[in-house]
């Protein structure tokens, strides 16, 4: 476990000392989940970080071997392996497992190499009766065990009963596929440790994904996954969010090695902005990022945090196939509470559509990473869930915007400002004469956490 302490009132001097996240649940007229009444103000350290995290190729090639290969990972929706048959191919860095669902129902994740001569023995993904190499015809049935293949006569040293392809450990959460090579790990429920707790109550499991972007971003990794678990870049980078995200006043909390969360509440400006904004301009932001030509009137005393989630009620209602009235938090219905769960996996709470991060290394290349970007919108209970949304590729030269049919125009634009970034910040890792980076005591903390896990398991 991280070793925790309370943070002094000198370390967390930097916090806006206005409205913080539990001043505006306290405003809430219904009970508040339990999970967005905690708060853990956690101090880390304030040590220096190398960049050498960031650009040795000694240090990815070991992440390759401490973390990729021991870790509880995402490789897709449950969605993409539910008829028996179907099967997956999920890549991550030199390694490729193949998910499929067997003849009696089970999910299986194997290696995939051909047990001949070491093809793949699939790519991508698709339907098939079994899992066939198709460079020489040997064939395995879906649970693994071997079929056949051609003149096999010709391998009477080749026993079927010790010819099953080797397995990796699969499980599965809130509709997500994890995978993990490590026979010795933690089940899965024990590695995510709080993180079921708070967020079965928002039911991912009932949710398709509405949208899938997919791009390669010129950074590595580990930059990528860093500028999505803190919200102080946007003062600088997402301007366009100060009349109505509270960014000076996001909670950070961290749990144990794995788990950490930032909640940024919506509807009010951010508090350094705040004399800049009326109610009805930060509503009128809100309106226009989310790419709406219509510009609801407050009504006198009303707030711009009321009327965005009295907007957003009935369409979660209607998704979910139940009334939230009377039951839901302004701050579920619309507030950025983002959770992540080590290595790389970033699911948004809430009852409405909500967004899922994954990043990771593209392929063996230490300075460029693939990122996911998912829309994950719920569908009522005892319902057949819509068809997933097409996955929307970018390559490394392809700005954000390039997706705006699919992201919008104000989504996408808030991600191409990430997108100009990225890479500009590698390239000065790789341009540092100081060496290092320094991370602020709060609004970083998750940042300095994501570290320290990342050395236990470099150092295990």
């Amino acid at each position: 476990m991280n070793e925790k302490v309370n943070l002094t009132r000198e370390q967390i001097a930097a916090r806006d000392p206005s409205e913080t996240f539990q001043d505006l649940l306290d405003l809430e007229k219904v009970a508040v989940p339990a999970a967005l009444r905690e708060s853990t103000e956690t101090y880390l350290g304030s040590e220096d970080l190398s960049v050498e995290r960031y650009i040795s190729r000694d240090f990815f090639d070991r992440e390759v071997e401490k973390v990729w290969r021991k870790t509880w990972q995402v490789a897709c929706r449950e969605s993409r392996v539910r008829r028996t048959g179907d099967y997956f191919v999920y890549d991550i860095v030199n390694d490729s497992i193949v998910l499929t669902r067997s003849e009696s129902g089970q999910l299986k994740g194997f290696y995939n190499s051909c047990l001949h001569r070491g093809r793949a023995l699939k790519r991508g993904s698709g339907h098939s009766d079994n899992l066939r190499c198709p460079y020489h015809g040997w064939t395995w049935k879906l649970d693994g065990e071997f079929d056949s293949a051609p003149c096999q006569w010709d391998f009477p040293h080749i026993k079927q009963e010790d010819n099953k392809l080797p397995e990796v450990r699969v499980a599965t959460w809130g509709g997500w596929i994890f995978i993990n090579m490590d026979d010795e790990a933690p089940e899965l429920e024990e590695y995510m440790e709080v993180l079921p707790e708070h967020m079965n109550q928002w039911k991912h499991e009932h949710r398709y994904v509405s949208m899938h972007v997919e791009k390669v971003i010129g950074a590595n990794w580990k930059v990528v996954v860093e500028a999505f678990i803190e919200s102080y870049h946007a003062i600088a980078t997402h301007p366009q969010l100060m009349a109505f995200q509270a960014i000076d006043n996001s909670q950070y909390d961290v749990w144990g090695d794995h788990v950490s969360r930032t909640i940024t509440a919506y509807g009010v400006p951010n508090p350094t902005h705040a004399a800049k904004f009326s109610e009805q301009d930060s509503m009128d932001a809100m309106m226009k990022l989310a790419g709406m030509e219509e510009r609801p009137e407050l009504l006198p005393g009303q707030t711009a945090r009321e009327k965005l989630a009295e907007i957003s009620l009935p369409g979660a209602n209607e998704q979910a196939g139940e009334d939230f009235s009377g039951r839901a938090t302004m701050s579920e219905l619309m507030d950025s509470t983002l959770y992540s769960l080590f290595p790389n996996f970033a699911p948004w709470a809430g009852h409405g559509t909500v967004i899922t991060y994954r990043q990771r290394p593209n392929g063996n290349d230490v300075d460029s990473t693939i990122m996911d970007i998912f829309l994950l919108t719920r569908y009522p209970a005892g319902t057949e869930p819509p068809d997933d949304a097409p996955t929307f590729s970018l390559g490394i030269d392809e700005p954000f915007s390039s997706a705006a049919e699919v992201m919008g125009a104000g989504l996408s634009n808030v991600f191409n400002q990430d997108g100009v970034n990225l890479p500009q910040v590698q390239k000065g890792l790789r341009a540092s004469k100081k060496g290092a980076v320094s991370l602020g005591n709060y609004q970083e903390v998750r940042i300095r956490q994501f570290h320290q896990t990342l050395d236990k398991y470099l150092n295990a």
